[in-house]
């Protein structure tokens, strides 16, 4: 809710669990089954769309240039970026803004280290100030690629996109539409891109980076981009 001004939001304490890590199509799946629950869930709640999107997933901004304004980002020296992130960010999002599926409330940064399990279970999903108004597609794509990621982030294999992707359709009970399935892959290799860059501009290992320059072939030729 909004007080003056602010938007305020309450959380009930919820200890316990453990992270489930790993990055396999089976891991995908149970990833991918709890955030089709996530999704059945948030299109019941009405609010007004929470935008921007969190840095990470703000290839929808309407700011000058590639890369949404960011300050603290923005002040470095964007020559290290190399040329194949930036010509990557560049196609991923020429085919996301090319897209116009309607936007769904959805979780955008649903990640092993934002959930716990326990018995098998999931026990919480955490996180939930990182909402997006973005379409359902490209929700799920994020998610496919990044469920894996603790610390520090990557990319998920190809594979195991696919298989979160598959799985949250069926866990829907609604196959996408081929331009879904093209967007949810664009949206696969986003969080990455803007990894790659934090990663270089920060003199970080280059996890996302080394990553990004193994799968984008495929990836973009997936998502038709």
């Amino acid at each position: 809710m909004a007080v003056d001004g602010l938007a305020v939001h309450a959380e009930e304490p919820l200890p316990g669990g453990e992270m489930l890590l790993g990055a396999s199509t089976a891991v995908a799946v149970r990833y991918a089954e709890v955030f089709a629950l996530s999704m059945s869930l948030l299109a019941e709640v009405s609010v007004p769309p929470p935008v921007p999107a969190p840095r990470w997933a703000r290839w929808d901004h309407t700011d000058p240039g590639l890369w949404p304004a960011i300050d603290f980002l923005d002040a470095r020296d964007q020559s290290v970026v190399p040329s194949y992130v930036v010509e990557v960010a560049s196609r991923v999002r020429a085919r996301l803004s090319g897209c116009a599926l309607p936007c769904v409330l959805g979780h955008a940064d649903f990640e092993a280290q934002n959930l716990r399990w326990r018995g098998g279970s999931v026990l919480a999903v955490h996180d939930w100030d990182s909402l997006a108004w973005q379409p359902e597609a490209a929700l799920v794509g994020a998610a496919a690629g990044a469920f894996a990621n603790a610390s520090p982030p990557g990319l998920v294999p190809v594979e195991s996109s696919a298989a979160f992707i598959e799985a949250y359709q069926a866990a829907r009970g609604r196959a996408f539409s081929s331009e879904e399935v093209e967007v949810a892959w664009a949206a696969s290799l986003w969080t990455a891109v803007h990894n790659a860059r934090w990663e270089v501009l920060h003199g970080d290992p280059t996890v996302s980076g080394d990553a990004v320059r193994e799968q984008a072939a495929e990836r973009l030729r997936l998502a038709n981009a």
